[in-house]
């Protein structure tokens, strides 16, 4: 879900306008930040953890309202009667003309067996929002620490480029010279001259990338502008791996939040056969009346007590059970199956982690050895001992080596962050 929310920015980062506007053609200097504060700005600014956060909230004020049903409650009435006239038994006035009648009613839940229930599973679901939240946030911060790794990545292709550039540049420079000295070719000087021209296509299609890369991070960190990496990230793999992975289940948020509502779920089945028990409410009611009558004295209270019990529900209760319990089979379904995808993507991720470090040693042995044959070269061309075309292939093959540098150290970083997510391990 992650790789594709991040797509989803990546592929509209472009259309979201900064506050600070450039002349067409030109980017916004981005602004530097580090990883740590990215993840934790992050963290603390994107608008799904603030949703997450008040989802809390909402929690919190359900629970309130259940908890405050299952307590005495008091009201007040005031009441003022006018009849056309006094009414009379007898002699005896039974009614009178004006009347005022006041009323407190104090009444209280004395045994409640389903609001107690619906407050402790509320209380449930107030944990399960909390371990959302959390969840939530590890999804903005591995969506935001892809984000800094697309932009370090595309900025080790850029400066790959930009170097192939400069000895491209060099060499057509010197085949320039060796031409107007006459010691050159105008067909030697002409490649070299496309081998320059070539290059500058890639460095503005990579200057192009590395902004749009730089726009989604700062739309992960909720910044007005691109934001730029501003360190290597550290993602240092546990040393002992099969601790980590015992330790999983209490470390994925995902995990916990699964469990979470597996409990809640059961809970739910748990209490279904209170739904057969009684309630009992008492009621107390002072009222004062003035003027008072033979009938209705001046001061008078009551005290009610209620109890009602269902009998015949024509299976609505069986039903509601019925129902819990398959909410509560998907729960336990969703959590066997989340562990069985954690155990495949902490298994998945070693395994890219092992052959990605193989991978990026290997190519940057190879973009060394590329750029040492650029020199000799380049010094055989000087002296006559190679061609100008093994010049442009040499250079060419150095740049395409670079680049699959770069590619394979941003496949180690982004396989060592899918081993740390997997493990539970970020982030920390």
């Amino acid at each position: 879900m992650n790789r594709r929310l991040l797509a989803v920015v990546l592929a509209g980062a472009c259309l979201v306008a900064p506050t600070l506007r450039a002349e067409p053609g030109q980017s916004v200097t981005p602004t530097r930040m580090t990883f740590k504060d990215a993840i934790a700005r992050a963290i603390e600014r994107n608008p799904s953890g603030q949703q997450a956060a008040a989802e809390i909230l909402r929690a919190d004020a359900l629970l309130g309202q259940v908890r405050a049903g299952a307590l005495p409650q008091v009201t007040a009435n005031v009441t003022t009667t006018t009849l056309n006239g006094s009414r009379l038994f007898g002699t005896t006035v039974s009614t009178p003309q004006n009347q005022v009648a006041a009323t407190v009613t104090a009444s209280a839940p004395l045994y409640a067996p389903l609001q107690w229930a619906l407050r402790v599973q509320l209380m449930d679901n107030k944990q399960v929002a909390e371990l959302a939240a959390v969840d939530v946030r590890r999804q903005v911060a591995v969506a935001t620490a892809q984000a800094y790794l697309a932009v370090v990545a595309r900025q080790r292709v850029l400066d790959a480029n930009q170097r192939a550039r400069e000895t491209a540049q060099a060499h057509y420079d010197f085949a320039h010279q060796r031409r107007e000295s006459g010691a050159g070719s105008r067909l030697n000087e002409l490649r070299a001259q496309q081998s320059v021209s070539s290059i500058d296509v890639l460095v503005e299609q990579t200057q192009a990338d590395l902004y749009r890369a730089q726009e989604a991070l700062g739309v992960f960190v909720a910044d007005n502008g691109p934001v730029t990496a501003g360190d290597e990230p550290l993602l240092d793999v546990p040393p002992s791996l099969d601790a980590a992975i015992a330790a999983m289940s209490t470390e994925r948020t995902d995990l916990r939040l699964a469990a979470g509502r597996e409990k809640a779920a059961a809970r739910v089945v748990t209490d279904s056969w209170k739904d057969w028990l009684p309630s009992v409410s008492g009621l107390f009611q002072p009222q004062y009346v003035n003027p008072g009558t033979a009938f209705q004295p001046v001061w008078s209270w009551r005290l009610q007590i209620s109890a009602n019990m269902p009998i015949f529900d024509a299976g609505s209760r069986r039903e509601k059970r019925a129902e819990r319990e398959v909410l509560l089979k998907e729960s336990q379904i969703a959590v066997e199956g989340l562990v069985r995808q954690a155990k495949s993507d902490e298994r998945t991720a070693e395994n890219a982690v092992a052959r990605a470090e193989r991978a990026w040693a290997a190519a940057k042995s190879a973009a060394q050895q590329a750029r040492d044959v650029v020199d000799i070269v380049n010094i055989s061309f000087k002296v006559g001992a190679s061609t100008n075309i093994e010049v442009i292939d040499a250079q060419r093959a150095a740049l395409d080596a670079d680049t699959a540098a770069a590619v394979a150290e941003d496949q180690l970083r982004q396989a060592r962050l899918a081993l740390l997510v997997a493990l539970g391990r970020f982030p920390q």
